[in-house]
This record gives C-alpha cells, structure tokens and sequence, in this order.
C-alpha cells in the first residue's frame, strides 16, 4: 500500500450516472487485478473505496457510479485537480486457476475490475468470455473495450431495452466454461451460485472504514474463520464462502 497524491488528467461520463476517471502517479503498489485505492475527499471523513478497472506504469484509471455526496464530488472535479489516494489495497484476482476458458460477470459498478481482470487473462493466452448485467440500455458501458481486448462479450440488460433480456446467470446458463471471476451486488452473487458449475473467485462489495483492515469493519465470516474484506479480499474463492 502506498498514499500519495494523484492528478487527474480524465474525468468524463461515460453512461447513466457513471463517469470514467484517470489519475496520474505512482502505480507500482498495484500487483494484480481486482484491486482498489481509497479515496480521500475534502469536506469528507471517510475515504471512498473505488476498485481499479485498468493501470499502467503512469497512470490509474477507475470507473465509478454517482450515488450520494462523495461521488457526486468526484465527478465535479476536472484535470489538473489532485487527490490524496491509498493505492494498492487489498488481495485481488488470481488468474493461475482460471483454466483455458474462463467468464467474467460484471454487474454494473462490478464491471470496471472485469476489465483489468480481462486484459491480464488475455495476456496469458486465455479464450475470455464476458457477460456485463445492467439494468438498461443506458447503464451500459465498456462493452467495446472488451471487445478490443479479443474477449467474447454478451451483455443483459434487466428491461430487455439493450442485449440480451434478463440477468447475468441467463447468459451464464447458456456457456461452457472453465472456471469463474464476477464482481457485483450481494444478489447477483446468490444467483450466480445457484448455477455456476465450476470453481470461481467473488469480489465483494463491502462499507470499508480504514481501507487496509485496522478497523474490522468490513469483517465477514468464511469457512476458514474471519475475514477482512478490504485486506483478506476483496476476492474470495467460491469454497470458502458462507452465504
């Protein structure tokens, strides 16, 4: 983990109250995908946990949905402003156990870690499919950039108003697939385990207090006892999980 301050040199709006931002700065706490930088934000206490859609050596780029006063902040900010962030946090994606032929299921906000996710399989040789769940044609994002990266993508829209009518886990329902990764709502994850056929890894979603797992906050009980969601996951495995 590292903290440091970061320029914005994008902030831009990308679909129904989600806007795509990137920040200038030092990268190299990022070690896999499906991490997130914590966010400080003046006037707030709390910093705002935001998970990592893509990075380089330069720069971060995150995406993120405007729901209450502090993202409504972020998205009146413009180039050239800087931002103190935590970078690095948590335990992200391993892709050694993804097999040849791994999905990925994003639903809304849960899209963007798909992305990094995506490009680092795709690097690997892996056949990527892709099932991005929203709830209309608005909402839809990043179904391009997806595309470009060589993945098979298939995005549901919950009004039928854009792809495919229905929820993830109807697309999902349909592929042959070698193994899991899906970040999203608590009720997406219910589904998704109620037809899922292979192993597979849930980032989950969580009120994080501190961020790097002082507060025990985010505390959730697994198979193999407690666990912080900020600094143990925010990826678990689909066996050690208790729903």
């Amino acid at each position: 983990m590292k903290q440091a301050i970061y320029e914005i040199t994008r902030n831009q709006k990308i679909a129904d109250h989600v806007y795509e931002m990137v920040l200038r700065g030092d990268t190299s706490a990022i070690t896999a995908p499906g991490q997130f930088i914590n966010i400080q934000l003046a006037g707030k206490y709390l910093r705002r946990p935001i998970s990592i859609c893509d990075w380089s050596d330069t720069d971060i780029t995150i995406i993120y949905k405007v729901v209450g006063g502090g993202t409504e902040q972020m998205s009146e900010m413009h180039p050239g402003e800087t931002l103190d962030v935590l970078v690095g946090l948590g335990n992200g994606y391993n892709t050694k156990k993804s097999g040849d032929a791994p999905v990925l299921l994003g639903g809304g906000v849960g899209v963007p870690p798909m992305y990094g996710l995506c490009k680092a399989l795709r690097a690997e040789g892996k056949a990527v499919k892709v099932i991005l769940g929203f709830n209309t044609a608005s909402e839809v994002f990043y179904e391009n950039e997806f595309r470009a990266l060589g993945a098979e993508v298939t995005v549901t829209t919950v009004d039928g108003s854009y792809g495919m009518k229905g929820f993830v886990t109807d697309a999902l329902k349909t592929m042959e697939y070698s193994y899991f990764f899906t970040c999203g709502p608590m009720p997406m994850f219910r589904a998704i385990e109620s037809v899922a056929v292979t192993s597979g890894q849930y980032s989950f979603e969580e009120r994080m207090g501190c961020g790097f797992g002082a507060c025990m906050g985010c505390t959730c009980k697994t198979k193999y006892g407690n666990k912080r969601i900020c600094k143990d996951g925010p990826v678990l495995e689909r066996e050690e999980i208790v729903w």
